[in-house]
């Protein structure tokens, strides 16, 4: 097996969606759905391009109703290339008859590769060679090849390359009743004799997007002099270049296309920009060979190396591809976020939620400049967020579920029920933990990289300010001694509120509350941290009182947390109240029961009244925290933490999870990591395989899953080696050996790159003396030692440790 190349031999209309979202080519600024260059969209195929920040607003009227929705706009179609032979219909995969084909994704270089061998319907076989890439070395950039060769024919063909802004967003079938229209034409022009660009306009949000292309014929390296016609609409554009071919000789066909938006930096106007550029490109040999040259720098810092299983090591490699192909160091230039899909289809309408909480880890350790430009995506939309928690009555800043363009809360407030077909209430927007993640995010960046610039700059004041809001959404219950926040939700959205209210939100979900306490605690380390000029200054600005610091102390140490039976704690209060399912029976009667909430209410009930959960929620803190800061918290609130509560409340919770999120096969591998490492490992399994596998029966092919890509890769650094950074020393503390054997990856802490490698029983950290940054401590148990440059430190797995300059 190839550890890096996804192939899939044979033609499947059924699989292309999930096909397409697999093999999307992006840089980390746009991305395009690996769909065939010569069809349209249709049930089959779906040729999507989105990029960062290109949002706009649509309303739809649905029973005299009004509603609005934000969505990432699917941008004009650059892939169009169609093949024509004698003036007949253009081929297609519905007119032809094939002979071969195969569909590949080079992992290493991000390029997506399809050969075809067809016969068509005057009998004549034809050879189609197609390769493509979206630019890592130019972040405007993108070119297509086509190989042409005549197996028994020769005759005249024609290449139609174009531009097409009639698209609309149609990529989630439950999305389409409502509007999908985005995009206003505004001009087609050409540059010469050998460029078309189009230029058009979101509808509502006024952003231009400009794309041009440049299509050349080439017969070896000789460029071909072809006869070119020109057909244009408002919204389209076309050229068709004429030439003949001879039987057995390939023909080349290159088209180089420049992207450009609005939202760009250093540029005078998109269109002009655009056919400017495309203009100036080098062949697609040329263009390709710096892209796989930037690609490869990429893969020197993230590539995490596992030689004793191919399958996981090509899964490994395929999900690092798309974290980059989303966040490269191209968005680090960008006001984005993290969209929970990608930018490969259209799910969750491109929105950022919590799902960036799973994303970070990855990153931080190798690229920290990216997660620092994507945590500022937060910090630019901190007015929004503190508008939001006064509008709601409370203080600080509240930042939304689902955020898009400025960071208003984009939570649906209806979506469709595929099996029952009706619309029902979203109550979603009560999931504020994502404050507690947001917080999460910014402190372990700060730990990873010890940025105290940005802390100082930027992410105090995020965090004192969503320290600020816990503080206001709480009230102090006095005959409980504690503080309590009611009227949220959990990570689990099967509860949205208790059986048969009319309101939504619960009381005193205990993620939420003990993230609370984690929170307002270290939310005093961080002023303590800042220069005593910044931090008086920040105070002032924010009239940060000695009370309300005093206040976030209290609630460190007595916020309310619910138990119920032997030492479990309660996912809210009043979980234990209510009824358990038949499991059984629903599995015998579904099969899949992932999306119990859907089964539970077409059947006219609902899972409020259910033990039950869509995915990990109580088990997010064994996720997040380790067994020693957990045991920490736990006493420090009051609360008896004993050897056993990990265990328990898993065992628990898992009997009672459908796993209907896929994050949640990756959370139940973390916590489970330091317990029962196989049973984490088989889960690990499963997310491995969830997005390549399609597990939820069709959602992949609406966009990649983020949170469970990145997941499965902070499972390798963080569950089975144990990474963990405590005191200012990371230390490593490694499961399963024998799985992980020849295990090797770059990562930077501290700003200094190191070399993590796990062989023979001996975990070894290198110091990188190119890039150093400063001395580093690493540990394995109780041994710390201090890496210089060029250090190399050896830790033998149950034996002494050595260390060697």
């Amino acid at each position: 097996m190839n550890d890096f190349t996804l192939a899939y031999d044979g033609f499947a209309p059924e699989e292309e969606g999930l096909r397409e979202a697999l093999t999307s080519t992006g840089n980390g600024y746009f991305c395009s759905r690996g769909a065939v260059e010569w069809e349209d969209a249709h049930d089959v195929h779906y040729p999507g391009t989105y990029a960062h920040g290109a949002y706009n607003r649509e309303t739809t009227v649905m029973g005299g109703r009004p509603v609005l929705n934000e969505d990432l706009v699917n941008l004009p179609n650059w892939l169009v290339l169609k093949l024509r032979i004698e003036d007949e219909e253009a081929i297609g995969l519905d007119n032809i008859e094939l002979l071969s084909y195969r569909h590949e994704l080079d992992i290493r270089n991000a390029v997506l590769k399809r050969e075809l061998r067809f016969r068509d319907s005057s009998g004549r076989d034809t050879t189609l060679l197609s390769r493509r890439f979206v630019s890592m070395a130019h972040v405007h950039q993108a070119g297509i090849e086509w190989t042409v060769t005549p197996g028994n024919w020769s005759g005249r063909v024609e290449i139609v390359t174009a531009l097409d802004g009639r698209v609309t967003n149609r990529g989630v079938a439950r999305y389409r009743e409502l509007e999908g229209r985005h995009l206003d034409p505004v001009s087609p022009r050409t540059f010469g004799a050998e460029v078309i660009a189009l230029k058009v306009q979101t509808r509502q949000s006024n952003l231009y997007v400009a794309e041009a292309a440049r299509t050349r014929a080439y017969r070896g390296e000789d460029l071909i002099e072809v006869e070119r016609g020109l057909y244009q609409m408002e919204d389209y554009i076309q050229q068709v270049l004429a030439f003949d071919l001879r039987e057995g000789d390939a023909v080349r066909v290159e088209k180089m296309v420049a992207f450009y938006t609005s939202h760009d930096r250093a540029i005078d106007e998109t269109l002009g920009s655009a056919g400017k550029s495309v203009s100036r490109y080098p062949s697609f040999a040329e263009a390709l060979e710096r892209h796989g040259s930037a690609w490869e720098e990429l893969w020197e810092v993230c590539d995490l190396r596992l030689p004793g299983n191919a399958r996981v090591q090509l899964l490994l490699r395929l999900h690092i591809s798309h974290i980059l192909q989303v966040c490269s160091r191209h968005t680090a230039d960008l006001d984005a976020g993290v969209p929970a899909r990608g930018l490969n289809g259209e799910a969750y309408r491109g929105h950022v939620f919590w799902d960036e909480l799973y994303v970070y880890p990855f990153l931080s350790f190798r690229l920290p400049e990216i997660t620092r430009e994507l945590l500022l995506y937060r910090y630019r939309r901190l007015g929004e967020a503190r508008a939001a928690a006064r509008e709601a009555g409370f203080r600080g800043a509240m930042f939304p579920w689902q955020s898009g363009s400025d960071g208003k809360e984009e939570t649906q407030t209806v979506h469709l029920n595929p099996l029952s077909g009706r619309w029902e209430p979203d109550l979603s927007h009560n999931q504020r933990h994502v404050n507690a993640a947001i917080f999460f995010n910014v402190w372990t960046y700060f730990e990873a990289t010890q940025d105290l610039t940005f802390l100082r700059d930027y992410g105090a004041v995020m965090m004192l300010e969503i320290a600020r809001f816990w503080a206001s959404i709480a009230h102090f219950n006095p005959e409980r001694d504690r503080y309590e926040i009611h009227g949220v939700m959990g990570p689990d959205e099967f509860h949205e509120k208790y059986p048969d209210a009319k309101e939504g939100g619960l009381r005193n979900n205990a993620y939420t509350n003990v993230m609370v306490a984690w929170c307002c605690e270290t939310a005093g380390e961080v002023l303590e941290l800042l220069p005593e000029s910044r931090r008086e200054a920040l105070r002032a600005r924010l009239e940060l009182s000695d009370e309300e610091i005093a206040t976030w102390q209290r609630m460190s140490r007595r916020m309310f947390v619910p138990f119920h039976g032997d030492g479990i704690i309660s996912q809210f209060e009043g979980y234990e109240d209510l009824q358990e399912l038949d499991w059984d029976a629903y599995r015998e009667k579904y099969g899949n029961v992932q999306r119990l909430d859907r089964i539970l209410r077409a059947e006219g009930d609902g899972p409020d009244r259910y033990q039950l959960a869509k995915q990990a929620d109580t088990v997010m803190l064994f996720f997040l925290f380790s067994e020693r800061e957990l045991r920490r918290l736990f006493e420090q609130l009051g609360y008896e933490y004993g050897p056993d509560t990990a265990r328990k409340n898993i065992d628990y919770y898992d009997q009672r999870t459908s796993h209907g999120s896929t994050l949640s096969f990756v959370t139940h591998a973390g916590a489970l990591a330091a317990i029962e490492p196989e049973s984490s490992w088989e889960r690990f399994i499963v997310a491995l395989e969830s997005d390549i596998g399609d597990v939820q029966g069709g959602t992949t092919k609406e966009g990649i899953h983020m949170g469970v890509m990145a997941g499965t890769l902070d499972l390798v650094q963080r569950g089975f080696i144990g990474s963990e950074i405590r005191d200012g020393v990371l230390y490593f503390d490694p499961k399963l050996p024998d799985r992980l054997e020849g295990l090797s990856f770059a990562m930077q802490f501290h700003r200094t790159p190191i070399r993590v490698t796990l062989e023979r029983g001996e975990l070894t950290v290198v110091a990188d003396a190119e890039g150093f940054s400063r001395p580093v401590r690493v540990g394995v148990g109780d041994e710390v030692h201090e890496l210089c440059a060029g250090d190399r430190c050896a830790f033998p797995l149950g034996r002494e440790t050595s260390v060697a300059p």
